[in-house]
């Protein structure tokens, strides 16, 4: 294990959270480079087109929101 990692893991978690929180933030500032594979774009392709073939078959963000929250 990298000396890096050792001294990480000295740190409270509190603030390993808060840099893995900043880390993240600087993936995100940039999603183009987060590249989808092709099998990735095809599974979103056939999910936009259910969608639109049937709109009404999806759950609303709300509905499915409260039903996962339930069941916590």
């Amino acid at each position: 294990m990298s000396t890096a990692i050792q001294d990480f893991k000295q740190l409270p978690v509190s603030e390993r959270i808060q840099i893995v929180e900043d880390l993240w933030d600087t993936i995100a500032d940039d999603p183009s480079a987060i590249g989808l594979t092709p099998a990735h774009i095809e599974e979103l392709d056939r999910r936009l087109d259910a969608l639109e073939a049937l709109p009404e078959a999806g759950t609303p963000w709300n509905v499915a929101r409260e039903r996962i929250l339930a069941s916590l």
